[in-house]
């Protein structure tokens, strides 16, 4: 059982019959590891999604008839005036269970994702990042093959707002150009690693100049909430699930009764 949580408690029985649907809204869910290993912190902070919560995940998308499409085809979502129910689904760090395990689920489902990598952890022999063992650059070329788009997560997954704008650049050049360089195809997607600087607005504009001159064209980021057309295509808000989002809240945060949320975190 899990431990309490008011933010689902607040999400299924306040916000979920308040949050307002006049604006169309695409749910970019943020997955980072599918296992079943356990983990000690409160549930809100989990990354891990066992592999039985994430097949009923993907059954709701598809019981719900949600249309599953890559980061880069968003704004193309938004541009349908015939169909209005886009998901995107989104894996950052590279693990290795997202081909063992992730990877077979969705295909059973006929779905695809966008995963983000930290190219410093993968490599030709198996690495590690955060004690978790990473995909190669074989598994990665196989799932790239199958449909599966990659995209940055810098290269060696830092604090950002550390580091000076050189050598900003230079962690998301260096991953980018090792994508692009072993799967041989553009990368267009950016995902913001650790919580996002909120309230730094001159750096905030630095990285999107960053950004934009190495040729990114869309970027996600730890801000929690659906996204909509007038939120630009830059770090751009996510719905962080974990195995503690049963079927309710799950089908909860797809609508937008979790938007709430991110008041709370700018306010953080």
């Amino acid at each position: 059982m899990n431990r309490f949580r008011l933010d689902r408690l607040l999400t299924l029985y306040l916000f979920r019959y308040l949050s307002a649907r006049s604006v169309r809204r695409i749910p970019i869910l943020m997955y980072h590891s599918i296992s079943d290993e356990k983990e000690h912190a409160h549930p809100y902070y989990h990354v891990n999604t066992s592999p039985a919560v994430f097949d009923d995940h993907m059954r709701l998308l598809r019981d719900q008839q949600y249309r599953v499409i890559n980061l880069h085809e968003i704004e193309t979502a938004f541009q349908d005036k015939h169909f209005n129910k886009y998901a995107v689904i989104t894996f950052d760090d590279g693990f290795r269970d997202f081909y063992t395990s992730a990877y077979p689920i969705l295909k059973k489902y006929g779905f695809s994702a966008t995963v983000f990598l930290p190219t410093a952890f993968i490599g030709d022999e198996r690495l590690s990042f955060k004690g978790k063992e990473c995909m190669t650059w074989e598994e990665v070329r196989a799932l790239h093959h199958q449909g599966i788009a990659f995209g940055s997560h810098t290269h060696s997954h830092p604090q950002l707002i550390d580091l000076s704008a050189q050598e900003i650049e230079r962690e998301i050049e260096q991953s980018k150009e090792a994508i692009e360089n072993r799967l041989g195809s553009h990368v267009r997607a950016f995902a913001y690693p650790y919580k996002f600087p909120e309230r730094s607005m001159t750096f905030i504009n630095s990285l999107r100049n960053i950004l934009t001159r190495q040729g990114f064209t869309f970027s996600v980021c730890t801000r929690i909430g659906t996204t909509a057309i007038e939120d630009g295509s830059h770090f751009l808000k996510r719905l962080p699930i974990n195995s503690g989002d049963d079927n309710r809240f799950f089908l909860a945060k797809l609508s937008g009764a979790y938007n709430w949320l991110y008041a709370v975190q700018r306010g953080l």
